[in-house]
């Protein structure tokens, strides 16, 4: 009979876990049966310069809980990682109840309110607002780092770790310039942290991967930029015809758990992953049944097309 809850027993820490992608791994994670400590800033009393009082750690939690069944949980714990104390703090805790950290996903962001993502043409670095740039990089990679360091200790005690750096875009893709300036660095670094935490973990029997979701139907992209919802996500299609090939956050969840439990996922340490690249492997799809395959479109299809054919690739 089939382990239904293959991550029983495994304590993962998902680090930015209050919306979006963070939100669907902590799911999924305690779906298979971890137990997930998520974390953020947005909570029930607070809410973070994201701006989205809508989604916070608490509802992730119950989410995780309703999810997990008889064995994984939910534990929301408010941490700013950019407040080394916190962070540590949040280690001591996990130490404390757990005694062992398995899966560390740096799932950490919040720059798009800094930046302009959505303008038809973008401005050149010196032009940028460099307060708002240098936020950016803090809160996508200063962010990573201080979590890194200060769980890592934990995760290395037992073999078998898994680090998850989650960033946008695959390494092949983001070859190209993914303007503007600090956008393309906060999430080109990632994935050369994963190349460098790959080799420092491997002779402590742990693993790194930098993961990507494609084009994620978050709750700001349903909801601000196209005005739909998860149930009628196609009529946005008609403003964004590639949007065809968007995936929910549950498909990165998938990924994610599927990775988890892969004995053998020393086999990717140190390599840029997908979600779409991952479901041909293991064989999930998205909540529809599909498996979009969004890199690999947006590579070959002509993102410039006003026409978009998703036919051999979800």
């Amino acid at each position: 009979m089939e382990n239904t809850e293959p991550l029983e027993g495994k304590i993962a820490l998902v680090a930015g876990a209050t919306r979006g992608a963070g939100r669907a791994m902590a799911v999924e994670l305690g779906r298979a049966g971890a137990t997930v400590y998520a974390t953020g800033r947005t909570t029930r009393d607070h809410m973070s310069e994201v701006g989205r009082s809508t989604e916070t750690i608490e509802e992730t939690a119950e989410l995780v809980d309703a999810a997990a069944g008889t064995k994984g949980r939910g534990i929301a714990v408010p941490t700013d990682h950019l407040e080394p104390d916190q962070v540590r703090a949040l280690v001591e805790r996990i130490d404390r109840e757990q005694g062992r950290l398995d899966i560390l996903v740096n799932d950490l962001w919040g720059g798009d309110v800094h930046l302009d993502m959505g303008a038809s043409e973008q401005p050149n670095m010196w032009e940028m607002d460099l307060a708002k740039g240098l936020r950016v990089l803090r809160l996508g990679i200063e962010s990573h780092i201080v979590t890194s360091h200060c769980a890592l200790p934990l995760l290395v005690r037992n073999p078998g770790g898994l680090l998850v750096e989650v960033t946008d875009g695959t390494e092949e893709f983001n070859r190209q310039y993914r303007k503007p300036f600090f956008y393309d660095l906060a999430k080109t670094t990632p994935i050369r942290m994963t190349h460098d935490l790959g080799e420092e973990l491997k002779e402590y029997g742990c693993t790194a991967v930098c993961l990507t979701p494609g084009w994620l139907r978050s709750e700001a992209m349903l909801d601000s930029a196209f005005h739909v919802t998860e149930e009628n996500w196609q009529d946005a299609c008609e403003q964004a015809p590639h949007f065809a090939i968007s995936e929910s956050p549950t498909y990165i969840g998938r990924a994610l758990a599927a990775l988890a439990a892969d004995p053998d996922v020393a086999r990717w340490n140190g390599q840029s992953l997908s979600s779409g690249g991952l479901a041909q492997e293991y064989g999930f799809t998205d909540v529809d049944g599909s498996a979009p395959d969004a890199w690999r479109y947006l590579t070959e299809v002509d993102q410039s097309s006003g026409s978009a054919d998703v036919t051999g690739y979800r």
